[in-house]
């Protein structure tokens, strides 16, 4: 109020306002009264709007586009999509979605339960262990899966070599491409998300309500469904949200196990050139996301637990007696699933492919391919999230929240619809950039510059705002601040977002396949078409070094969760 108050009586007292009656229409006047009250009597430089307004408009492109194009889709393709395809393509991709967050949550909180509060051998170890799916793409999953378990893998195999389990159990009963097989996959690679979140709630939950509850008699499973389970709610919620977007947007796994959901149903309609209908499908997977969100949403409003004892006491770690090895089993079982099996498939295959000569210059030019496209969306995330988190934190109103919402559109968006974004923007408005690996880059910015946003916005929180007061006392315009003096103090939360653009970028697929260039292949683009093609020898070694570099930024999850 006190801003408001000064900033009247300095437009009451400039000289140009005193004779507005004559220089300065009174319209001008309300504008620039408005303006100043929007942003709470402190508004941003121009140049710094000016660039959180243009990254705002990029990251939107997809959205925009999907829209537009699809109102112009014509009513023929909308009714025939909507008889045959669509409800059909609803029901896979609900029930998938369905089916996989509700089974990674049980696992991941049980799992999260077992280690951070039982007695478990081993559990500091199994703490970051179990974390280690996170970094092994789904599709990179998909393949080793199918190397053991499909049609002529080594389970089936050792299935037709061994007569009695023909003659006991009949015919090999697995099949990996179906509903079962994707569900399975996607499960074993997404639980992490739910494991790391309430494993994060666990150790912060305060002893004194389990002891007050076991005063009354519970005992300690009462306990968990009665008290605890009511404060991991909004872990469990962060974890389901996260996995729900994942399967919609999933495409590798779901391409490669051949199963046709929204994403993929994109994809093949946008290769026969048919960018209407792909528009029309993903108009509904944006409404699906849009209600999936909102769900969320609400479901948080509703559900608020909330510890208010001054006083926080460490909970207990529980003894496991006689369920101990139980819990030993279950805790390597998904451990064997989930990472040790596809390690060793493709440590095997990769000592094969390298003793085959896999490593040659043409697998040397895709690993740069991909450090250099990921690399510069990295650089270019680190350079655009900046200005956005600093509009938001230092300059708050209407204007800049909203350029914050739609900087995390793409974030919440497949990458195929992202690609259809990019290309028409592109081929039809900047022919020069069509066909390069600009465009691949750009579309990973729209896809992961959220991810650049959060680590920055965690260090900025601890940067005081006096210090940027301190600057503009010294006549430096808010964008030099931000450049001159904020960034180097956010520097090590900048580049640990850098360095999750980085590894996000590797490992994406959908959207490089769309946009590469004629010759441009990345290591993701090799694994899927080399795997597609059973060349495993070659799969192998790219998917085993998309691992080991999405090993980085795991260091900086744990520390976080």
């Amino acid at each position: 109020m006190d801003n408001n108050r000064e900033n009247d009586n300095q437009l009451n007292n400039d000289p140009s306002a005193k004779v507005g009656d004559e220089y300065t229409p009174t319209l001008l006047r309300f504008f620039r009264k408005t303006w100043f009250n929007t942003w709470q009597g402190n508004p941003p430089g121009p140049i710094l709007l000016l660039f959180g307004l243009v990254v705002a408009l990029i990251m939107s492109v997809p959205i925009i586009y999907v829209v537009w194009r699809s109102l112009f889709a014509g009513v023929d393709r909308w009714m025939r999509l909507l008889d045959g395809r669509i409800p059909q393509l609803l029901w896979n991709t609900f029930s998938l979605t369905a089916a996989v967050t509700v089974c990674a949550i049980a696992i991941g909180v049980s799992l999260a339960w077992v280690v951070i509060r039982t007695d478990l051998p081993g559990r500091k170890m199994w703490q970051w262990v179990l974390a280690l799916p996170l970094v092994i793409p789904p599709y990179v999953g998909a393949v080793t899966y199918i190397i053991v378990f499909g049609p002529s893998g080594w389970a089936r195999n050792f299935w037709r070599d061994s007569p009695w389990l023909v003659n006991t159990f009949g015919d090999y009963p697995l099949n990996i491409y179906s509903f079962w097989g994707v569900f399975f996959v996607l499960t074993m690679f997404t639980y992490p998300y739910v494991f790391l979140i309430a494993s994060a709630s666990l150790r912060k939950m305060n002893r004194n309500f389990e002891e007050v509850a076991r005063s009354q008699g519970m005992s300690t499973a009462k306990i968990f469904w009665k008290v605890n389970l009511p404060f991991l709610r909004p872990a469990i919620g962060a974890g389901a949200i996260l996995i729900s977007l994942y399967v919609l947007s999933d495409f590798g796994a779901i391409a490669m196990l051949r199963y046709v959901t929204f994403t993929a149903a994109i994809y093949f309609q946008r290769a026969s050139f048919d960018t209407a209908s792909a528009s029309v499908l993903s108009l509904v997977l944006i409404l699906l996301t849009i209600i999936i969100l909102w769900i969320e949403a609400r479901t948080r409003k509703r559900n608020k637990y909330y510890q208010t004892t001054n006083t926080f006491r460490e909970p207990d770690i529980l003894p496991l007696g006689k369920w101990k090895p139980l819990a030993v089993f279950y805790v390597g079982l998904v451990f064997v699933l989930s990472i040790l099996l596809p390690i060793i498939v493709l440590v095997y295959w990769s000592i094969i492919g390298i003793g085959m000569g896999a490593l040659d210059d043409r697998f040397f030019g895709f690993a740069w391919n991909s450090i250099k496209v990921s690399g510069f969306a990295a650089i270019l995330c680190m350079l655009l999230a900046m200005p956005i988190i600093y509009l938001k934190s230092r300059y708050p109103s209407f204007i800049s929240s909203g350029i914050d919402k739609l900087s995390y559109a793409g974030y919440a968006l497949p990458g195929v619809i992202v690609g259809l974004g990019m290309i028409f923007i592109f081929n039809n408005h900047i022919p020069a950039l069509y066909n390069t690996f600009y465009m691949i880059a750009l579309a990973f910015v729209v896809r992961f510059l959220p991810q650049a946003m959060q680590a920055g916005e965690a260090s900025l929180s601890l940067v005081s705002p006096r210090i940027d007061e301190a600057a503009r006392s010294l006549g430096y315009p808010p964008w030099k601040v931000m450049f001159k003096v904020i960034l180097p103090s956010i520097m090590p939360g900048v580049l640990a977002g850098g360095a999750l653009v980085f590894v996000s970028s590797i490992k994406e697929l959908p959207a490089t396949l769309m946009l590469r260039p004629p010759g441009f292949d990345t290591l993701a683009v090799r694994v899927y078409f080399e795997a597609t093609e059973a060349i495993y020898h070659l799969a192998a070694p790219a998917a085993l070094l998309i691992i080991l570099v999405s090993i980085i930024p795991l260091r900086y999850l744990l520390k976080k969760y």
